[in-house]
């Protein structure tokens, strides 16, 4: 069952990758894009994914404004319907999505599926949630790809020297070292009492839970993944999206969006204050999963 649990923290991590009523804004206090919100009682109550907001350090413009809007790839109808409503205030909103330039994707799109969709499906229908490239308005005039094309990713893996493999082989690692730290008693029989749950709105509602909880270790494996000298899957993608926003910057527009999984926020963060010169002045909060169902 240690394997089951290193699994489900592989899945937290993809869900990342691959960042309702929204809170008042609250000053930054650094570095969190995700948490789970819990009640007087310590009972979950929500995972929640940030909008971290971005002015000039300089304060000499007001302009240009960039949110970090984290994403979960797989998440309640609500969390993208209020998603949608917001992109509409911005000059451009830049996705991530590893495809030929300029793709935009198709809502419910017919046809073979491939292994990584059959997937995302699955855990959808498994956690009673939606698949965010259905619920997404990609259709939107601002909308830009922002993210590298299969060929550029392919260059980059083989000019970093990385594979598919290796970076499975380096986040297993990562996720049992990280276990060895941890008690896994617990976990492996709260995993298996939800498993076998005959009740699926109640296998649903525990098997979100425990995933929510999961997104606290998912630090050490975005760290052992990008490593000192970053990786192609988060570092390359990033310096990608950040090129389209200085192209859009350069078009005039002011106002920007950048869209992308929660795990590659701290190096956006990172990059949009060392290259942009911005720095965080606010942070919303907006519900992804309601764990209370």
């Amino acid at each position: 069952m240690g394997f089951a649990v290193s699994v489900i923290r592989l899945f937290v991590f993809y869900i990342l990758l691959v960042g309702v009523s929204s809170a008042a804004c609250q000053e930054v206090s650094g570095g969190e894009f995700m948490r789970v919100s819990k009640d007087a009682k310590g009972e979950p109550q929500s995972l929640d994914t940030s909008i971290v907001h971005y002015v000039p350090a300089s304060g000499s413009s007001k302009y240009p404004r960039v949110d970090l809007i984290s994403a979960v790839h797989i998440g309640e109808g609500s969390y993208y319907t209020q998603l949608n409503r917001r992109f509409a205030k911005y000059d451009a909103v830049l996705y991530e999505l590893v495809a030929p330039k300029g793709t935009k994707p198709v809502k419910n799109a017919e046809g073979p599926r491939s292994i990584v969709s059959t997937f995302q499906l699955g855990l959808t229908n498994l956690l009673g949630l939606e698949f965010q490239l259905d619920k997404v308005d990609y259709s939107a005039a601002n909308f830009v790809h922002a993210d590298t094309t299969p060929e550029q990713f392919s260059q980059q893996m083989e000019q970093r020297g990385e594979s598919f493999l290796s970076m499975f082989m380096r986040l297993m690692a990562a996720s049992y070292a990280h276990q060895q730290q941890v008690p896994q008693a617990a976990l492996e029989a709260q995993l298996l009492m939800f498993v076998l749950n005959p009740d699926p709105a109640a296998r649903s509602r525990g098997l979100k839970r425990m995933m929510a909880e999961q997104f606290k270790s998912t630090d050490v494996l975005i760290q052992a993944l990008n490593g000192e000298e970053g990786s192609t899957l988060i570092s390359g993608r990033n310096d990608a999206a950040l090129a389209v926003l200085k192209e859009q910057m350069a078009e005039g527009k002011k106002t920007f969006a950048i869209f992308y999984g929660g795990g590659h926020m701290p190096d956006l963060d990172q990059k949009l204050k060392s290259q942009f010169g911005l720095k965080p002045v606010s942070v919303e909060w907006v519900q992804a999963w309601d764990l209370t169902k």
